[in-house]
């Protein structure tokens, strides 16, 4: 029988055999190339939420009934009318009344040419709530004069554009804040059930039976119409997220427990446990990262969930509400007239589609990456 040789440490299965679980699962993520591209996107809008007011021409409350239903302006680089006149601008509006229906259309004037400049001065905001500053990243050159409307104007004359990136960051706040109440329900009651077990277990599991029987829809219209009218944006925001924090903590809660009925009688818990080691810290020690990778996933893949649930909750006015911005109360002011006439309006909708699927895809790459030996 031959003796085996011994493994270079130089060689790629030596460098796997020692690498830590992170740089493990990191190496399989980077080969997902759809987890990739969510992650990117992802991690785009977080920035644009972040840096919204920097990023708005206008604040989100200015209000132009003038432009009421004004289309998408296009933004040009060069003026070729009389040459290559380089430079910024857009092409004002030209409005027209219908005699019979008094209907307001817009069309473009080409003889009208709005400046536009980078780091523009504009309506005054704080910068991460601490730094006053005027500076955008875009807007007209004269903050007075004709307005620029990128993504058209709301049936209010508000800039589609500036709501869009303001509600960024109530619609992916909102699932960050609602996901963390119900990761931590879901861990530590799933784990109470399935590390305990007997009565524990039975008390837990009619409590989660209970809510997984109740339909999602009727239980989201009950709560938040049971909110009070009076109540202001902040208090709406936080109540919304509780709601949806207690309906979406039991499908963790199961797989949770599930996993704490397999582990807790492998053999390195009961070594532990013969040890002395106290129960905290053996579910926090050696029961929990023993499945983090699964639970990073389940965590990602229920952002999008809580997206869609605020969103819905906000398009049926049981959510937020104006002067509250996010892409579910954009959406809202969407009619039968938006579908015909104003298509720009249903921006905000490709804003949830682009944000679920992003993060869809990254949360599809880190389950796959759990178990980064399978490749």
């Amino acid at each position: 029988m031959s003796r085996p040789t011994d493994v270079d440490p130089a060689t790629p299965d030596a460098e796997l055999a020692v690498a830590s679980q992170r740089t493990l699962v990191w190496r399989a993520l980077r080969r997902h190339k759809l987890a990739m591209a969510g992650l990117v996107i992802t991690c785009l809008l977080y920035l644009v939420a972040v840096f919204a007011d920097f990023l708005s021409p206008y604040d989100p409350g200015d209000i132009n009934a003038d432009y009421a239903y004004a289309p998408p302006q296009q933004l040009h680089v060069v003026d070729t009318s009389d040459g290559w006149d380089w430079g910024l601008y857009v092409n004002g509006y030209e409005q027209t009344r219908d005699p019979e229906t008094l209907a307001q259309t817009f069309r473009e004037n080409p003889d009208e040419k709005i400046p536009v400049r980078l780091f523009a001065r504009g309506p005054e905001y704080k910068l991460f709530g601490l730094i006053s500053t005027d500076i955008h990243l875009l807007g007209p050159d004269d903050p007075d004069g004709p307005p620029m409307y990128l993504l058209g104007a709301s049936r209010t004359g508000h800039d589609q554009l500036s709501r869009i990136l303001h509600g960024t960051r109530i619609s992916m706040s909102i699932g960050l804040v609602g996901l963390a109440m119900a990761f931590a329900l879901g861990v530590v009651l799933g784990g109470a059930s399935g590390y305990f077990g007997g009565k524990v277990d039975a008390v837990i599991q009619r409590v989660v039976e209970f809510f997984m029987s109740v339909p999602a829809i009727p239980l989201w219209l009950g709560l938040a119409a049971a909110l009070p009218r009076d109540w202001g944006p902040l208090q709406r925001y936080l109540a919304i997220t509780v709601i949806l924090s207690i309906i979406n903590w039991t499908d963790l809660a199961r797989v949770v427990r599930g996993r704490f009925l397999a582990l807790r009688g492998e053999d390195f818990v009961t070594a532990a446990y013969l040890d002395g080691i106290s129960r905290r810290r053996i579910i926090g020690r050696h029961l929990l990262p023993s499945f983090s990778s699964h639970l990073i996933a389940a965590m990602t893949l229920s952002i999008p969930a809580m997206i869609l649930a605020e969103t819905s909750l906000s398009f049926l006015g049981l959510g937020l509400r104006p002067p509250t911005v996010s892409w579910g109360v954009l959406l809202s002011d969407v009619d039968v007239r938006a579908l015909e006439t104003a298509p720009w309006l249903l921006l905000p909708g490709l804003a949830v589609v682009t944000a679920v699927l992003a993060i869809n895809f990254l949360g599809d790459g880190l389950r796959d990456a759990a178990d980064p030996y399978q490749s």
